[in-house]
């Protein structure tokens, strides 16, 4: 009830978050479009959902920054609008590439490791402050993979397998840099707690 209470009505209808709102509505969008697809054509325009959603996503933080429109909501479901998305992606292509799994399985380790490491830090009174770099490079290279899989179907499965792992990759390292962010931040606390524990 704490974080309900930091949003306004006002939060509500901001330029960002409406994108936001786009965004996840985009999901259902895509997953149905991809599921249907049989031919070329409709694998394109599945990928275009997955393209319209990335550019809500660079406008809604674009024109946050630039308008002063940064909100607690938007902080909030920005995030979030980025992990179903990925999710989404990383489920419905399961489906039709062999060793997808695998990236599932990566996926989900390391955001349940964020969630998790996100919850300890916060109710320690501290927190991560935005994305890190890696993370935005880890992004990008997610979504351009994620995009050539969904619009190209066809590609044989050397590249299929070499796209899947250079994602892997960089969702790998991305994960490694923030398991070390999160230790180093937990050593902070505890040092914190030991000098404030012994005074």
């Amino acid at each position: 009830m704490k974080i309900l209470a930091k949003f306004t009505k006002k939060d509500l209808w901001t330029i960002p978050n409406i994108l936001c709102y786009i965004r996840f509505l985009l999901i259902p969008v895509f997953v149905v479009f991809y599921i249907k697809a049989e031919e070329p054509k409709e694998y394109l325009q599945a990928a275009a959902i997955v393209f319209l959603s990335g550019l809500t996503d660079f406008f809604d933080g674009l024109i946050a920054r630039q308008f002063n429109m940064i909100t607690e909501l938007g902080k909030l479901i920005d995030p979030l609008a980025d992990k179903l998305t990925q999710a989404a992606l990383i489920f419905v292509l399961v489906v039709k590439i062999k060793w997808m799994f695998l990236l599932l399985i990566l996926f989900i380790a390391m955001q349940s490791f964020l969630l998790i490491a996100g919850i300890l830090m916060l109710k320690k009174g501290k927190k991560l402050n935005g994305a890190k770099w890696f993370g935005k490079v880890s992004t990008t290279v997610f979504y351009g993979t994620m995009l050539f899989l969904v619009a190209i179907p066809t590609l044989n499965t050397t590249v299929t397998n070499i796209l899947m792992a250079i994602c892997g990759t960089f969702l790998l390292l991305s994960f490694v840099l923030y398991i070390k962010e999160y230790v180093k931040m937990y050593w902070e606390v505890k040092a914190v707690e030991e000098q404030y524990g012994t005074e």
